[in-house]
Order: structure tokens, then C-alpha cells, then sequence
């Protein structure tokens, strides 16, 4: 059990900093127009941001947070889970704060406060994970659940904002807990194991799926908003198929304190994103500062490799053909 709590903060630490990370790569890549509004998903945006050191780095991060994450989930019920990967907007203010230079109110601090003290209690009282055997139907469910999830968030990327952040967000939420869903109900990690198992393609799926229409969402968005929506939507809809359907419990007598430590870590979250709604225009300039810098700013303007000379690119730059100076 200590192992799984340890390895539910190592993933809420991991994902809140490649959240960060993230933001800065996606507004360096992209190539929406201050006015422009709305717009269709962008796949070349994935293409683009191959070419960055930040979005490999963020990419690693979120591999090592996925992993993280399963090691939780083979001990702790996806509610316990779900709530310490909802920790990670706490991490990714903080790091926001440091990093991008977004000015963190006090009502902010204490809704991090907030996160922090409802994961630590959820962790303190959450029982061991329930009976997880499902059939090939609620699989294969999952499945379906991820294409309808596509059509929806390539609706949402059409939005005008502020609703197009919230509704991507939200969505990729949804995604992002279709996955956690599918990873709790694998039936083994053995080659032949996963390439037989449905739950393994809902994975591979809600994956793609949901990084694609959340870095969409951070691509015009503020990255409090975005993350903050994200965690909302993938933290509650699992709770609740945790408990109906894989047999999640609490500790024996535990089960206000788990479920009260569950509300709060997520009303924390809900307030970060209303009070990250006032300073959007903010967020999101002050992203788009540090993902232009140039030369020497490079790993620098990230905050996190100030010793590295120079900015790094893995892929050759495309030529500029707008005319820009």
C-alpha cells in the first residue's frame, strides 16, 4: 500500500510539471493567430512539437507519471488514484508560478493547500482496491467511448473562447479517465496478455486521443484552465465506475473521511481553474514570452536547465514562410 500512495505522488509531481512544460511547447509550435478564436484540431501540431526539447521532455514525464500510475492502481481503488492525479494541477500552479511567471492570488495558495490536504487524507483512508473482472463488453465499451470522445472534441476545438479551453479540457478529462478505467482493468502485463486484451487498445486510444485534444486546448489556453478542466473530468466519472462497477472500498469506518478527502481535493481543483479564469490573458502571454525566447534562453526560458548554452533542436527547424522578421 505505501508503495502504490508513493507512486500516486510521483505521478501527480511528474504530469503537473510536464503540464508546464507542455504550455510552453505548444505556444512556440503554434500557428494560430492572436485573433484567431477558434479552429480545427491541428494533427501537424503533434509534428511540430517533435521538433522541441521542452515536449520530448514533457512526454518523458508523462511516460514516467503513467507508469507511476499503474503501480498505484495495482493496490489503491481508482477514486485514491484519480484524486492524487488530480493533485498534479497543485504542482502545475506552483510550477507556473516559478516558471512561466503567473501571479498566484492568495485564494490560490489555499486551494493548492486545498488539493494537498484532501489527497493526504484520501491516501490516509482509502481501502484496497476491489475485485476488478469485467467481461469483453465493458472493454470493448471503452473502446467506443473513446471514438465518440474524438467526434466530441473535434466539435469542442470549433468553440470560441472561453468556452473552447473549458470544453477541450474537459474532454480530454473524459479521455484521460477512460484510460485509467482501462489500465485498472488490464488482466496481465505479459506480451500475449496485452496483445489479446481489449483494455490495451482503450489505452493506446484514449491516449493519443486525449493528449491530442489537450495540447489543442493549450495551444490558445491558459494552462491552469485547461489542466484544471482536465482534472475534474478525469478524476470524478472513474470514482464513480470504481465504485459501481470494480468493487472500490474505503478503509472500514473510514469511508466519510476518504470521500471527504476525495471533495475537497477536487473543489480545490475547481477553484484553481475559476480563480485561473481571471488571469488568463496573463497565463497565456506570459507562456507565449517564455516560449519565444531565443538562442541562449533556450532550456533556460523553461525555468528547469539554465546551465544548457543553447536552444535545443532535435528536428531541423522549418523554413519560415511568412514573411516575419
Amino acid at each position: 500500500m505505501l508503495v502504490s500512495l508513493i507512486a500516486a505522488i510521483a505521478a501527480a509531481i511528474c504530469y503537473g510539471v510536464a503540464s508546464v512544460i507542455q504550455a510552453i511547447a505548444v505556444r512556440a509550435a503554434s500557428r494560430r493567430g492572436p485573433g484567431d478564436a477558434a479552429g480545427a484540431v491541428d494533427p501537424g501540431l503533434v509534428v511540430r512539437l517533435l521538433r522541441q526539447w521542452r515536449f520530448v521532455a514533457s512526454i518523458c514525464l508523462d511516460a514516467l507519471g503513467f507508469v507511476a500510475q499503474l503501480v498505484a492502481l495495482q493496490r489503491l481503488p481508482l477514486f485514491a488514484v484519480q484524486a492524487f492525479v488530480a493533485s498534479n494541477l497543485a504542482v502545475t500552479a506552483v510550477v507556473a508560478s516559478r516558471v512561466i511567471g503567473v501571479t498566484l492570488a492568495w485564494r490560490e495558495w489555499a486551494a493548492v493547500f486545498g488539493v494537498v490536504a484532501g489527497v493526504a487524507l484520501l491516501g490516509a483512508s482509502a481501502g484496497a482496491e476491489g475485485a476488478a473482472q469485467v467481461g469483453a463488453v465493458f472493454k470493448l465499451a471503452l473502446i467506443v467511448a473513446v471514438a465518440g470522445l474524438a467526434v466530441v472534441g473535434m466539435a469542442a476545438a470549433r468553440l470560441n473562447e472561453p468556452f473552447r479551453t473549458t470544453a477541450l479540457g474537459l474532454t480530454a478529462g473524459l479521455g484521460f479517465g477512460v484510460l485509467a478505467v482501462a489500465a485498472r482493468v488490464l488482466t496481465g502485463f505479459a506480451p500475449l496478455q496485452i496483445a489479446r486484451d481489449p483494455a490495451a487498445y482503450a489505452i493506446a486510444a484514449a491516449g493519443i486521443v486525449s493528449f491530442l485534444l489537450y495540447a489543442t486546448a493549450l495551444e490558445a489556453g491558459s494552462v491552469t484552465v485547461a489542466t484544471a478542466a482536465v482534472v475534474l473530468s478525469e478524476t470524478v466519472p472513474p470514482a464513480v465506475v470504481g465504485v459501481i462497477f470494480l468493487g472500490d472500498q474505503t478503509r472500514h469506518g473510514l469511508a466519510a473521511a476518504a470521500w471527504g478527502g476525495f471533495f475537497v481535493a477536487v473543489a480545490s481543483a475547481v477553484a484553481l481553474a475559476r480563480f485561473g479564469e481571471a488571469h488568463h490573458t496573463e497565463d497565456v502571454a506570459r507562456a507565449d514570452a517564455v516560449a519565444r525566447r531565443q538562442a541562449n534562453a533556450g532550456p533556460a526560458a523553461a525555468g528547469l536547465l539554465s546551465w544548457w548554452p543553447v536552444d535545443l533542436q532535435l528536428l531541423p527547424a522549418e523554413p519560415d514562410t511568412t514573411g516575419a522578421p
